[in-house]
């Protein structure tokens, strides 16, 4: 089943040299510099080639960042900080705020927001993989991984790394709590989406269904209420496609909640169930639209038009008949004025992060190493800031447009 995930753009950084004139008194460190400097733009390469996979992701990755360990910790793995971290500036951009970077002088800040990118890169590759046509078994599989990856490495950082920046995250940055809450949540959502899917094809109880509809949409009205409090101008279109699928869900569980009760002879209620669905789903359909009008960063594209979307409309409808039929000829059964209550749990099915780990420092860092960097002979303006207003070039992506679905229809 081909699905569809809204995606914010890449965040952009400038270039980093890893020069330090003066600083670098030994080949093994200017050896450690220009490694750092040549797999940093290998793993920003990476990002925008559609051939990179997971495993070359994840190389590249642990590669650039073992090197960076060593202006982070410490060698000797004490709690102490290496006497590197405040010497390089970093700057990047933020998947909602357009092409004014941030920038830092500290190496967590690069940790954090390379990390943060390689997120998003589990994210992008695992919707490009998603909106195949006639993905397989297979896929599917790696498609629901990349996304549980995804949500394990943006934990991390939530709960490592960002609470030891020394200048906090400014409001509506991607470091800030609220959007890094929102991605890792989104994450789980987008996997369970791989879930229902694979239990429909199975043909699954419809009780279970439901109840991981259920689930769903609930984490992607948490996503939405974590972006609440932000600036509509940059937030608006991210949170119409999450309010958006939580009533697609909410329709999706309210239709499974139908047959389920419609198995148990309760007819009426189960009527009374797909309504609701209908109601959600016509929601859905609304706001698929206000969508494609938002302007904001991510895709423009029209989510009603999409087979996944247009697979429930069906569904809905046909379940519908078939209950109002049976109620028709068999139950005569009343059909209540209030909808169902979706007490709905899950006991299989449901998503948690993969734990995600920085790699050691890497085998190149020694205490010689260390010490050929000489911080004395620092020229003295090399602390100088940024101008605040410089731009980073943004991120040419490439353009992946939505492939033609044959995917099956749920019966």
């Amino acid at each position: 089943m081909t699905h569809w995930f809204h995606r914010n753009p890449l965040k952009a950084t400038a270039p980093v040299s890893f020069n330090y004139y003066g600083v670098v008194t030994g080949p093994a460190a200017s050896k450690i510099c220009s490694d750092l400097r040549s797999s940093r733009a290998r793993l920003l390469e990476l990002f925008t080639d559609l051939s990179c996979n997971p495993e070359m992701m994840k190389n590249a990755a642990d590669s650039y960042f073992s090197l960076l360990q060593g202006f982070i910790n410490s060698l000797d793995e004490s709690t102490q900080e290496s006497k590197l971290r405040y010497i390089q500036n970093f700057k990047w951009t933020d998947t909602l705020q357009g092409q004014v970077p941030s920038a830092q002088q500290d190496a967590v800040f690069e940790l954090i927001s390379m990390g943060f990118n390689v997120a998003l890169w589990y994210t992008k590759y695992a919707s490009r993989l998603a909106g195949k046509e006639n993905i397989t078994e297979d896929e599917a599989k790696e498609v629901h991984r990349s996304l549980k990856i995804a949500a394990g490495i943006f934990k991390h950082l939530k709960e490592s790394h960002i609470p030891k920046l020394i200048t906090p995250a400014e409001k509506g940055r991607d470091l800030e709590a609220r959007l890094i809450e929102a991605y890792i949540i989104q994450c789980q959502a987008e996997a369970q989406e791989v879930t229902i899917a694979r239990a429909i094809e199975l043909k699954h109880a419809p009780g279970l269904i439901a109840a991981l509809a259920y689930e769903t949409a609930n984490f992607y009205q948490k996503a939405d209420h974590a972006l609440s409090s932000l600036e509509p101008a940059y937030s608006a279109k991210w949170r119409k496609y999450l309010h958006l699928k939580m009533c697609f869900y909410t329709a999706y569980a309210y239709c499974y909640h139908g047959q389920t009760l419609l198995a148990s002879d309760k007819c009426g209620e189960a009527i009374r169930s797909l309504q609701e669905a209908e109601k959600f789903y016509a929601k859905a359909e609304a706001l698929c639209k206000e969508y494609g009008e938002t302007k904001g960063p991510g895709p423009t594209v029209k989510p009603s038009g999409h087979l996944f979307f247009r697979k429930l409309g069906n569904l809905v409808k046909n379940t519908l008949e078939k209950c109002q039929r049976e109620n028709g000829f068999i139950y005569f059964q009343k059909v209540p004025t209030e909808a169902p209550q979706l007490e709905l749990k899950a006991n299989y099915g449901l998503v948690e992060p993969v734990p995600f780990e920085f790699p050691p420092p890497s085998v190149h860092w020694t205490p010689e190493t260390l010490a050929a960097f000489d911080l004395t002979k620092r020229p003295k303006d090399d602390s100088a800031k940024p101008k605040p207003e410089e731009v980073v070039k943004p991120v040419k992506e490439p353009d992946i447009k939505p492939q033609k679905d044959t995917g099956c229809y749920i019966s």
